[in-house]
C-alpha cells in the first residue's frame, strides 16, 4: 500500500501527526485510524476554518449555482472548502474553490488513486494539485455504496460548518448533515421551490433538525464563524486566484484548446509552458463563465474564443 501510494505522492498520516486534522476529536471512537492524503498535507490546517458544502448528484441547475457561487464567495472570506468529490453539488463546489484559488478537500470514498467518478478525474487531479484529496480507506480501494456513508462523518466532522446546498427526500447528503447534527456542528440548509422535490431534503432539514435557513454567502460565513474573526491571510495563491502576476495567461490557454478536440489540463500546460495550477485556475474560471467545459477527460471550448497568437 506503502508503495502504491508513493507512486502518485501520497502520504500516510497519523492521529500522531501535527497535521492531523483537529475535527477528527469529535468523533471519539468513531474517528479514522490514518488518513490517506494526496497533495500538499499542509493545506489540511485550512480546515480549522472551513465549510463542507454538499448536496445532490443529480442537481438542479439552480443548486450548482448556488454552490459555485457560495464556494467562491467563501474562499474569498477565508474559508476553505470541503466536500465529497461527487457529481452535482460537490462538483460546482470544488470547481468554484480552485477557480477562486481557494483550498478545497475532497474526502474519497475509495483509495486517492481511485479518481472516481471517472467523469471528475481531471477536476480531482486539479484538487490534488492545489488543495487535497483525502481517505481512511488505502489506495487501491473500490467505493462501495457504505463506504460513501463512512466518509460522510469525516466531511462533517473536518469542517467548522456543514451547509447542504440542495437535497432530495432521500439524499445521501441528509446523512452528513446527521453527522453535523449529532456533533453540535453548525447546520445551514439553502432553501428551494416548494414544488421541486430536489429541495425536499433541505426542508426536511429545516422543518424537522432545526438547521438555519441560509440564503447568502454572508449567511454562511456567519454560521461557521459568528463573531466574525478576521480571515487568515492567503497562502501561496497570487491575487489573481492561482494565477501568478504578469500577463493574462488565458490567451495562452486558449490558443491550444479546441471546440472539437478534447485537451486535457497537462497536455495544455505542457503546450503553453504554463505551469499546471495555472492551466486549472484559467480553466475553472472558463468552466465558471460556460466558455470551457470538460468532455471526455479534457478540456474542449464552447462558443466562438479569439485565439490570439502566442509568443
Amino acid at each position: 500500500m506503502l508503495e502504491r501510494a508513493a507512486r502518485i505522492g501520497s502520504q500516510l498520516l497519523t492521529p500522531c501527526s501535527p497535521l492531523w486534522p483537529s475535527g477528527f476529536e469529535a468523533l471519539e471512537e468513531a474517528a479514522p485510524l490514518a488518513l490517506w492524503v494526496r497533495g500538499d498535507p499542509s493545506r489540511l490546517a485550512r480546515l480549522d476554518r472551513s465549510i463542507a458544502l454538499v448536496g445532490a448528484r443529480a442537481a438542479t441547475a439552480y443548486g450548482e449555482h448556488v454552490a459555485g457561487e457560495s464556494a467562491a464567495g467563501l474562499v474569498d472570506r477565508g474559508f476553505a472548502i470541503v466536500s465529497g468529490g461527487a457529481y452535482g453539488i460537490d462538483a460546482a463546489a470544488h470547481r468554484a474553490a480552485v477557480a477562486s484559488g481557494g483550498v478545497t478537500v475532497a474526502f474519497l470514498a475509495g483509495g486517492v488513486d481511485r479518481l472516481y467518478p471517472a467523469g471528475n478525474s481531471e477536476l480531482l487531479r486539479r484538487i490534488a494539485a492545489t488543495g487535497v484529496l483525502a481517505a481512511e480507506l488505502p489506495p487501491g480501494s473500490a467505493p462501495t455504496r457504505w463506504r460513501f456513508l463512512m466518509r460522510n462523518r469525516l466531511i462533517a466532522a473536518s469542517a467548522t460548518a456543514t451547509v447542504v446546498v440542495e437535497a432530495g427526500h432521500r439524499s445521501g447528503s441528509l446523512n452528513t448533515a446527521g453527522h453535523a447534527a449529532q456533533m453540535a456542528r453548525p447546520l445551514g440548509a439553502v432553501p428551494g421551490s416548494i414544488l421541486s422535490p430536489a429541495s425536499a431534503g433541505t426542508h426536511r432539514l429545516i422543518r424537522e433538525y432545526a438547521a438555519t435557513c441560509v440564503t447568502t454567502v454572508e449567511e454562511m460565513a456567519e454560521l461557521a464563524d459568528p463573531l466574525g474573526s478576521s480571515a487568515p491571510p492567503p497562502d501561496d495563491a497570487g491575487p489573481s486566484g492561482g494565477v501568478p502576476d504578469g500577463p493574462d495567461p488565458e490567451p495562452r490557454v486558449i490558443a491550444h484548446l479546441s471546440s472539437s478536440r478534447a485537451a486535457s489540463a497537462d497536455e495544455v500546460a505542457a503546450r503553453a509552458g504554463l505551469p499546471f495550477s495555472t492551466v486549472a485556475a484559467v480553466l475553472g474560471r472558463m468552466d465558471l463563465a460556460g466558455r470551457a467545459r470538460e468532455r471526455g477527460g479534457g478540456w474542449v471550448l464552447i462558443g466562438d474564443q479569439p485565439r490570439r497568437a502566442t509568443r
